[in-house]
Parts: structure tokens; C-alpha cells; sequence
């Protein structure tokens, strides 16, 4: 089945995941999907992920029995992209989040982003 919007798809399944309780779940693979998970695990949101050629397995986070992410939402669709140069990186939850930006470096956290001085498409939040 084809996805319009392949972000919001993964960030939907890892949502649901959570809300079931779930210890893993699986997302179709690509490059930027790879790129999201590996910030995710950087930043201490999941536990960890594990990819082949068809597919990522992200295996969740919970902190006393609740979940690690608190909320994730997409900002950028297919049909209103969002860009945003480095001084206009949005702060998320007043810092207790991070923003993923997509930059000319590649997929970064807003923090990353902001060190490297580079702006770009902001992809979502997370919390």
C-alpha cells in the first residue's frame, strides 16, 4: 500500500506502538527513516532499531512502565513544507524536546542544526 506521507507514517506507528504498550514495532525502510531512528536513539527517546533491506525495527523506550516519547508530531507535509533558517530553529516544550531538521548536512536535531549554522525543512517534534 503506498504512502503519501512516509514521516508521518512512522512517527504514527511508533505513537500507536506506545499507546499499546508495545516493546517493538516495524516501519518500512528508506534513508530518512533510518536517518529519524538513529537521532531517536541519540537522543535517549528509543532503545533501539535494527534495520534490513525492507524494514526497521524500532524497539521502544519506557520509563517506569510509560512511555520515553511523550508526543510526536509532524510539521512539514508533502503539501505545506515548513523551512526555517538557523536563528528561527524553534525551541520544543522549552527545550525539553528536540525538532529534526533536514539540512544540506544531512538529518539533524535542532541542536546539531544550530551548531553547524545550517537551516532547512523541519521534519517534527518530539517530546
Amino acid at each position: 500500500m503506498a504512502v503519501s506521507d512516509p514521516i508521518a507514517d512512522m512517527l504514527t506507528r511508533i505513537r500507536n506502538a506506545h499507546m499499546a504498550l508495545h516493546k517493538k514495532t516495524r516501519v518500512p525502510k528508506s534513508k530518512l527513516k533510518v536517518s529519524l531512528a538513529e537521532i531517536l536513539k541519540n537522543q535517549g527517546y528509543i532503545t533501539d532499531f535494527e534495520h534490513d533491506d525492507r524494514e526497521i525495527e524500532v524497539t521502544l523506550k519506557y520509563v517506569r512502565g510509560k512511555p520515553a516519547i511523550a508526543g510526536l508530531r509532524r510539521l512539514s507535509s508533502p503539501g505545506c513544507r515548513q523551512y526555517v533558517g538557523v536563528d528561527e530553529i524553534p525551541l520544543v516544550q522549552n527545550g525539553l524536546g528536540i525538532n529534526v531538521i533536514s539540512t544540506s548536512k544531512g538529518i539533524l536535531d535542532g541542536q546539531q542544526a544550530r551548531d553547524n549554522r545550517v537551516g532547512g525543512e523541519l521534519l517534527c517534534e518530539i517530546w
